[in-house]
């Protein structure tokens, strides 16, 4: 409103003193400047509606940036035809994981096909975000109106923040109790797989020394910590005794997007420093989370090198408001189950009342405050990046 009251005024002061001048200062040269406002608007104007048919905007930068670091995004601007296209500008806009962008680009095209200019995002909170063109206008070259384009609005670029990941101490009691289940259900199947064989062999698993190429599901860790080396099985009979952490961002309908953030970051750097302690000692495991097609992905995780390219994975897709993890076809065969969510109340207790083993079934939540309506062990890792059991 204020801009519109400005422009009034704008041209009333130019008509008045256009008036004085025709009138009591120089007839002729008056007309003249009479001809110019009226013919100039007219001309401004036709510019700036060709020009809205003619703009192409398109945005590039790259996939990742580290938390608290500065990504560069470049803007192109392409023209059709040959004419001038009258003043063009362009208003960025950016998601809540990245510093607010408080800027609005001008720039003007007479003989250039395209043109690029460039400005800088500062990643602000961990998480996957976008950055994309809010809105571009045609304005006339005198400044007295602009008009919206809506076809030259480029796709957002979804951009991944990569948080930094805590270093988890293998004396950490949530790593603790995840390792004793998993050694407990070693033990017991290899008990059960010494009945398989007959008096002529060894009892237990056969095993014969790593060699590359071999599966890493298929190796004995707790054997391998005994010996130093890497040993694996060579029967068909284990079946799997590793943990499964699945990763819920679930963010409710209608919710402020600056506080989901905030705690989607505390449950992705929670949940990769537990699975990176958890490899790094040895313990594969298998990781639920939703992927770029909205299904559910479970991956196993037995390399050290691995977590920090399924953060990455994660951090490319954007969180679906509303949507809930579902467990179903997931819970077979594991001897331990974490779920890692920003919300343990009532929705997702009704997801947990299926699960049969609760006792070795834990939440991995936000914080101590955080409400858990599931019933089962409820962990959050504290300012001092040590896991704590509520």
């Amino acid at each position: 409103m204020r801009k519109i009251i400005q422009t009034i005024f704008s041209i009333g002061a130019l008509a008045f003193f256009t008036y004085l001048f025709t009138f009591f200062m120089d007839g002729s040269m008056g007309i003249i400047l009479i001809v110019f406002f009226v013919t100039a608007p007219i001309i401004s104007f036709a510019l700036a509606v060709s020009s809205r048919k003619r703009i192409k905007v398109s945005l590039r930068c790259d996939s990742y940036v580290n938390k608290n670091n500065t990504i560069k995004v470049t803007v192109k601007v392409e023209k059709t035809g040959r004419l001038p296209l009258s003043v063009i500008e362009i208003v960025p806009d950016v998601s809540e994981v990245f510093d607010k962008v408080d800027k609005t680009f001008r720039l003007s095209m007479f003989t250039d096909e395209s043109t690029e200019f460039s400005f800088i995002v500062r990643g602000r909170v961990g998480g996957n975000g976008s950055i994309s063109v809010k809105k571009v206008y045609s304005c006339g070259f005198l400044g007295f109106m602009r008009l919206q384009v809506r076809d030259a609005l480029p796709e957002p670029v979804s951009v991944g923040v990569v948080p930094d990941i805590p270093d988890i101490k293998s004396s950490s009691q949530l790593f603790m109790s995840i390792a004793d289940v998993v050694f407990t259900s070693d033990d017991e199947e290899e008990s059960d797989t010494s009945m398989l064989f007959s008096a002529n062999t060894s009892p237990g698993y056969e095993h014969r020394e790593y060699v590359e190429g071999d599966p890493l599901k298929r190796v004995n860790w707790k054997l391998s910590s005994k010996k130093n080396k890497l040993m694996v099985r060579l029967d068909e009979a284990a079946s799997s005794v590793q943990p499964l952490i699945v990763l819920d961002l679930y963010r409710k309908t209608g919710a402020s997007a600056e506080y989901a953030v905030i705690t989607e970051e505390k449950i992705i750097r929670s949940v990769f420093g537990l699975v990176t302690v958890l490899v790094k000692q040895g313990i594969a495991c298998d990781f639920a989370y939703y992927g770029t097609g909205g299904d559910m992905v479970v991956e196993t995780v037995d390399n050290p090198e691995y977590p920090a390219q399924l953060l990455l994975k994660v951090l490319a897709v954007k969180v679906a408001e509303g949507r809930r993890i579902d467990l179903r076809g997931m819970m077979n065969d594991v001897c331990a189950c974490l779920i890692a969510t920003t919300d343990a109340g009532s929705e997702l207790a009704a997801v947990t009342d299926a699960i049969e083993d609760r006792e070795n079934t834990s939440i991995l939540g936000v914080s101590a405050e955080s409400v858990n309506a599931t019933g089962l062990k409820f962990w959050y890792l504290d300012e001092d990046e040590n896991f704590k059991m509520v």
